[in-house]
């Protein structure tokens, strides 16, 4: 069963997540996520665990529990989707800003 563990301590490791964890049953892998540009930790992790049974007493145990003087959330992870677009706006030549032929802004007056 994957976990999603949430508002951690930036400072949090892997070993103090695993020894948590561990009180609850075996733990496959152990994902901290960190930021793509700087790679500090974005204060979430997921927690694989063999067992649907296991995965559910360490929610029962943990979600709430204070870690690093912080409350933590466990909950299942959802399915991830293939949604991942970023941002609000375009980047291409789909309209973006300043891009003459959307209308967008341009810096100064168009052509015909």
């Amino acid at each position: 069963m994957k976990l999603y563990v949430g508002n951690l301590s930036y400072g949090v490791t892997e070993q103090a997540l695993r020894e948590e964890f561990e009180a609850f049953g075996k733990v496959d892998s152990i994902s901290i996520i960190t930021d793509r540009d700087t790679g500090r930790p974005r204060g979430f992790a997921f927690i694989e665990m063999p067992t649907v049974s296991e995965g559910q007493a360490a929610i029962t145990g943990l979600n709430g529990k204070s870690m690093n003087d912080r409350t933590v959330v466990v909950n299942e992870a959802r399915a991830r989707t293939d949604n991942r677009s970023g941002g609000g706006y375009s980047r291409g030549r789909s309209g973006g800003y300043g891009d003459r032929r959307s209308g967008g802004f341009s810096g100064g007056r168009q052509r015909y």
